[in-house]
């Protein structure tokens, strides 16, 4: 297995800032006195690219995490979304910010919009820092969003293959 650069750290940072800017943006103009975004963190893929980006978000947040699981050992989406770890948090009535780090076919970001959906938010967003239109199975809508991506295997920055460079600071793909 062959790993070739893709995205520097640097370029990761860029990308997060951006992000980061147009949700406090945002969210500046809806929330209400003492109300914040709850943060939804989905593990383990999004763990590093959620703490560097929360730290750049200027407006009040809570944060909680959500764990689901559509691939296997291998590189290829299993197409069956499961739940490995629920939310702590109530999501009624709050704003609610879904941190993914990559959309593939669109089904865990799907099936996680339908199931905190049914809890009657009071807003229901995503961010993701890469998405894979060519790769989508299920049309998703992605409120923030970081680069397109072509359909290649990426690793680092929490992505991983079999739980291996989910550590790196940059983001490569595969051969």
């Amino acid at each position: 297995m062959t790993l070739h650069p893709f995205l520097t750290p640097q370029q990761i940072d860029s990308l997060n800032s951006k992000l980061a800017e147009s949700i406090s943006r945002d969210y500046e103009k809806i929330l209400q006195p003492k109300e914040s975004i709850l943060v939804i963190i989905t593990l383990k893929g999004a763990l590093l690219f959620a703490s560097d980006l929360i730290r750049k978000i200027t407006v009040p947040i809570h944060v909680d995490f959500v764990r689901l699981a559509s691939y296997g050992s291998g590189t290829k989406s299993s197409g069956e979304v499961r739940f490995l770890k629920d939310i702590e948090s109530s999501p009624e009535g709050k704003h609610i910010l879904v941190l993914d780090e990559i959309i593939d076919s669109g089904r865990t970001w799907d099936f996680l919009q339908k199931r905190l959906g049914a809890a009657h938010p009071k807003s229901l967003k995503v961010c993701t820092l890469l998405s894979k239109p060519s790769r989508r199975e299920i049309n998703v809508n992605i409120d923030y969003l970081g680069q397109e991506v072509e359909d290649k295997f990426l690793v680092g920055y929490g992505l991983d293959f079999n739980e291996d460079y989910r550590n790196l600071k940059e983001i490569f793909y595969v051969e």
